[in-house]
């Protein structure tokens, strides 16, 4: 059985500490895992923490105070659908929902980049998740220069502070959203190159996996230095203190769900959050409403 995990320990171990530069290469190794867990013991905690997590949006739903919004950002392959199947499985589906952001529509383009973002943002009470998220205008469109062509900007707003401009704008909606009780979590799912490769394969091998793969995916592996450049300067950027970046190892999958279901329950939990009290005379209430139902005729 593994050892009791060091919750802060574990959480500073996956996250990029705010106002430090860091390096993917040498700070976040894709293959890491503590020594103290194996798969079997992993399974495990993941499906006691899912339990877990269950009562937690039942009282996040019930107190409606807090949402909470999980950005979920990655190379291809690196299994966010599956961690979003895996550790989301036990919730109650009305009071989750996932949107994956496909390349932006015309009327998406007539609007600010934040603008549909914006629009699936979570209520209060529920738990929003974007796979792949606003993060896309700062890596996706960096790296293919010529999608910055398609969002009509006027020619004054195409400088090289761009993206440094977008950092600050991204900041503080995040920032603004915190202050109004919508949580931010952050996870990147690090795979490496050579694991990536390897999924890829076995999507072209085996028939059930082939719709998930085509050959725009392989010729994307051309630009991962860019991505992963990318990637460097906004964590370096926009991992803060209200919403800091959590780097995931992600080539072992089992690894990669329980690293997430453990800081999105960590994070439901401290949140103090608790049934809402009802009042005297609504307790009242329930008491007359228990004696007519007591009452009732067969």
């Amino acid at each position: 059985m593994a050892k009791k995990i060091d919750k802060e320990e574990f959480l500073q171990s996956l996250i990029v500490p705010p106002g430090r530069k860091i390096s993917l290469k040498k700070d976040y190794n894709p293959s890491f895992k503590p020594d103290y867990i194996t798969k079997e013991d992993a399974n495990a905690l993941l499906q006691t923490g899912i339990g877990r997590m269950a009562e937690l949006q039942d009282k996040l739903y019930a107190q409606n105070n807090y949402g909470l919004l999980i950005n979920l950002q990655a190379m291809d392959a690196a299994g966010k659908d599956g961690t979003i199947k895996h550790v989301m499985s036990g919730l109650n589906p009305q009071g989750c929902q996932v949107f994956s952001f496909k390349v932006p529509s015309a009327e998406e383009l007539d609007h600010d980049y934040l603008w549909r973002y914006f629009k699936a943002l979570p209520e209060r009470g529920r738990i929003g998740i974007f796979n792949r998220s606003y993060y896309e205008e700062v890596l996706v469109v960096r790296v293919h220069e010529a999608l910055m062509e398609r969002q009509q900007l006027p020619p004054e707003a195409k400088t090289k502070k761009i993206w440094q401009q977008r950092f600050e704008q991204i900041n503080n909606f995040e920032k603004y959203l915190v202050d109004n009780g919508i949580i931010v979590l952050k996870f990147f799912l690090n795979v490496s190159k050579v694991e990536q490769k390897k999924r890829f394969l076995e999507r072209i091998d085996r028939p059930e996996k082939n719709w998930k793969f085509s050959e725009n995916d392989a010729k994307e592996r051309g630009f991962w230095n860019d991505y992963m450049n990318a990637y460097e300067d906004v964590f370096n950027n926009t991992s803060t203190e209200w919403a800091p970046w959590y780097v995931i190892p992600a080539d072992r999958k089992w690894f990669t769900r329980l690293a997430v279901g453990a800081v999105i329950y960590m994070t439901l939990e401290s949140l103090g959050l608790a049934y809402p009290t009802v009042t005297e005379e609504h307790r009242q209430s329930l008491l007359k409403a228990k004696e007519l139902l007591e009452n009732e005729g067969e």
